[in-house]
């Protein structure tokens, strides 16, 4: 029971120096399985030796970074997907929305969507065996399989008075890491990158190809809320647009192994192209070493807003039992020096948070023509474009999985249009979709909403409340209002959700990106940009 965290010390023993480390070591690793085995033969109640040792695990390793993870055997499949974008299924997304598992997306060209499948049909059976009210982890693994073999599926969809019964033939899924690409007016190639997978270079590298061929003349690559992946994809992609042999990035760690430089192999695709990047607090990891390098090489502007700011590597190291460590061995560095780190995970807060680096302790750095960067929060972009901060209304809408049903209904009830370029709700649809969602009851909480209860508790703690009575009254009526008059108030940012999720729904993330991208404040201004040779050569100029 004790092995996994044995073997995990162990990995740890090798990179102790002094002789009393290693006594500490095991003085504790003594105590711990003492300790464990008095719990396990005195405590009042039955103890799950499995979960309590894991709950060990977990606490020993929240203690360092989130990203250092232990990853049993049972779930090494689904960490595997995470990582390679590849299984054998029937190629969709699912996902539970308002206690309904759904598909939330197809894969085009694989099973599920050449079989009929459709985003917001409800899976009813796998197989025979009833899935609802099951987690998706449950019914995610009844659908996946060896390829090749078969599996059917039932599903319910809106407007339909029988459920849906296909026999689908498994395949092997690879999940694309590009999931739109156009040519934009101005002649201006535009692609939204999502993730570092294996092959995200190489589908990159066709991409600005096919764009280029179809009279791109410049570029954006979009890669907001891109978490990241795979750090030598961040290097193939960033090896398109810089010369051969040149630093891409470097990894600093604890062990000399892990001190590594990371160069260009390859001749560049295109030096000249000129070139934007977009980024959002989202932006992280291989999304920022690709965006960074390219900053640090005056290679293109980023366009957005500041980046996450995740500078530290990951290295998968194997346990017993078939149980791995997903552990952090490193930090990165990108060409000018700087590590984007954000968050110091070894000094943390009294509250137990993760510190920040103050902007007076952030250290300046130079690009390749001089211009000043700075490290220790994320990438900052040239043209700075803050995100919309939406009301608690709209968040808690957004998340409510409202807008996906309501969608699921719309597109049932709604012929396709040619084209979803210029789609808009309107005014009346609008309407019913307010109605309908008072008739499901959504309720939300704003802050304000909170902290005027805490003002009234407060207030009668203090005996202070009969005083106060009137005007927290007035607040609470105040409060009340804004609810009544939230759907008008915000119906701007409302429609705009409305109108992605009812394109996705038509034609995924191509419908989504048409519909989006007209009213996309950063797009519009990447697109400015280039439009404008003079400010663009004027953004990288040495200085």
């Amino acid at each position: 029971m004790l092995a996994a965290l044995v073997v995990m010390a162990g990995g740890l023993w090798a990179f102790m120096g002094p002789g009393e480390k290693y006594f500490d070591i095991a003085k504790n690793l003594d105590i711990f399985a003492t300790l464990f085995k008095e719990v396990n033969a005195y405590y009042v109640d039955e103890v799950e030796p499995r979960k309590l040792i894991n709950h060990g695990i977990e606490g020993m390793l929240e203690s360092l970074d989130p990203y250092t993870d232990y990853i049993p055997e049972e779930d090494l499949e689904s960490f595997s997907i995470l990582t390679t974008g590849q299984y054998a299924g029937i190629g969709a997304l699912i996902g539970v929305v308002n206690k309904k598992t759904v598909i939330t997306e197809t894969y085009t060209g694989f099973p599920a969507q050449r079989g009929g499948l459709q985003v917001g049909d409800e899976f009813i059976s796998v197989d025979g065996q009833t899935v609802q009210g099951r987690p998706t982890a449950e019914v995610s693994a009844l659908l996946k399989g060896q390829p090749q073999t078969d599996v059917t599926v039932e599903v319910k969809r809106f407007g339909k008075s029988e459920n849906i019964k296909l026999k689908l033939k498994r395949e092997k899924i690879k999940i694309s890491n590009i999931v739109y690409q156009t040519v934009l007016p101005g002649q201006v190639g535009y692609l939204k990158l999502d993730d570092f997978t294996p092959g995200a270079g190489k589908e990159v590298e066709e991409a600005v190809v096919k764009l280029k061929a179809a009279g791109a003349k410049s570029l954006i690559i979009d890669l907001r809320d891109n978490p990241g992946g795979l750090l030598h994809e961040a290097v193939n992609i960033a090896n398109l647009f810089l010369p051969k042999g040149v630093e891409v990035v470097s990894t600093r760690g604890k062990l000399e192994e892990w001190n590594k430089s990371y160069k260009t192999l390859n001749a560049p695709l295109d030096t000249e192209l000129p070139l934007v990047m977009l980024t959002s607090r989202g932006t992280a990891s291989a999304a920022e070493i690709v965006a960074g390098s390219l900053q640090d090489y005056d290679r293109a502007v980023l366009v957005g807003d500041r980046t996450f700011g995740k500078g530290l590597v990951q290295t998968t190291r194997p346990l017993t039992y078939n149980a791995q460590l997903k552990v952090t061995t490193a930090k990165y560095y990108i060409p000018s020096g700087r590590c984007v780190q954000a968050l110091d995970y070894q000094h943390r807060q009294e509250d137990g948070e993760a510190s920040t680096i103050p902007d007076s302790l952030r250290r300046a750095f130079r690009t390749k023509a001089g211009r000043t960067v700075y490290d220790g929060a994320g990438l900052e972009p040239e043209i700075k474009i803050e995100s919309d901060l939406l009301g608690a209304a709209v968040t808690e809408l957004a998340y409510s999985g409202y807008v996906f049903d309501y969608a699921t209904r719309y597109v049932h009830t709604h012929p396709a249009p040619a084209s979803l370029v210029g789609f808009k709700l309107s005014d009346e649809e609008y309407g019913k979709f307010v109605r309908w969602l008072q008739e499901q009851k959504f309720t939300y909480t704003t802050p304000l909403e909170k902290r005027a209860q805490e003002l009234s508790e407060a207030a009668k703690r203090e005996r202070f409340y009969p005083d106060l009575e009137a005007s927290l009254k007035e607040i609470n009526k105040r409060i009340e209002q804004s609810h009544q008059t939230s759907w008008t108030k915000f119906k701007p940012e409302v429609s705009a959700l409305l109108e992605q999720q009812i394109a996705f729904h038509y034609k995924l993330h191509a419908g989504q990106a048409e519909v989006s991208l007209q009213a996309d404040k950063e797009l519009k201004a990447a697109l400015d940009l280039l439009n404008n040779s003079q400010q663009y050569r004027k953004l990288l100029a040495p200085r």
